[in-house]
């Protein structure tokens, strides 16, 4: 594998991808979309141990909540990410000696911000009660602009409680929080989607975002699905990938969860047309 660490921004603020999902089942690698350019990507090439490519990637780090009452802090040890050697990232939640979380929380923010395209992420998502893996983007104005008027979109979450759920949500002004544009992907076969990889993507165009896991298109909002309120999502956006502890919405780690939890990357990758 190959890392593309371009930095022209204008490949990055690219006209929207035509993809059309073909039919693939969960346990199959998504083809290249035919109509698309791969303008950048990170495949995690390097040895192992090693960190995640600075000029990709920041880590932000602490352990005050981060607005949803996690447990975790958030390291940038390469206790919590690291490469493997193998083409993976590997982003580890441990339970400490003391008892409490730690873990990683990476963004491409300043570095890395797409306007539109094919956005994927090729994940094996860890498992367990109160393990919350991620993929996901945020506005390129936050915070100076403050969410959720930034705009946020989901493009992979899951909850350890339902292995065989992701799901896949818009937060903006009026629609965020507990109720925002959201919906879910089952696994076709109701297996859990921490057995092997799959490829999470958005097709984000001007004015509509599409939702697929390994090609298969499983849900679209656009512009007239706010429910009246602002469409904040024609502009830049930086990535994020985390593996969170705790918080309200997964709730929190019992006497089944085991420790570590690793959540692995093969690849994170943009495309635009050609």
């Amino acid at each position: 594998m190959r890392t593309l660490t371009s930095s022209t921004a204008a490949l990055l603020t690219a006209v929207a991808l035509l993809h059309t999902p073909a039919a693939a089942s969960a346990e199959t690698k998504e083809p290249v979309p035919t109509a698309a350019t791969l303008v950048w990507s990170d495949e995690f090439d390097g040895p192992a141990g090693s960190a995640p490519d600075p000029a990709n990637w920041n880590h932000e780090t602490g352990d005050h909540g981060w607005g949803n009452n996690e447990l975790q802090n958030y390291t940038d040890s390469r206790a919590n990410s690291a490469l493997d050697g193998n083409g993976h990232l590997v982003i580890t939640a441990r339970q400490e000696a003391d008892g409490s979380y730690t873990s990683a929380r990476m963004t491409t923010q300043n570095k890395v911000q797409p306007q539109y395209g094919r956005i994927e992420a090729r994940i094996q998502i860890p498992r367990g009660q109160g393990i919350w893996p991620a993929f996901w983007m945020l506005g390129a104005n936050f915070p100076q602009t403050p969410w959720p008027d930034s705009g946020e979109i989901d493009i992979m979450e899951n909850i350890g409680r339902e292995p065989h759920l992701v799901h896949g949500s818009l937060h903006g002004p009026g629609y965020h929080g507990g109720n925002p544009l959201t919906g879910s992907y089952m696994h076709p076969q109701g297996w859990s989607f921490a057995d092997t990889f799959h490829d999470f993507a958005v097709d984000w165009r001007p004015g509509s975002v599409t939702w697929s896991v390994n090609g298969n298109a499983y849900q679209t909002y656009t512009w007239e699905d706010t429910r009246g309120n602002p469409w904040v999502y024609d502009q830049p956006f930086f990535m994020i990938l985390n593996v969170a502890v705790g918080g309200d919405w997964p709730g929190y780690p019992d006497g089944s969860t085991q420790f570590p939890q690793e959540m692995r990357v093969d690849h994170v990758r943009v495309y635009s047309l050609d």
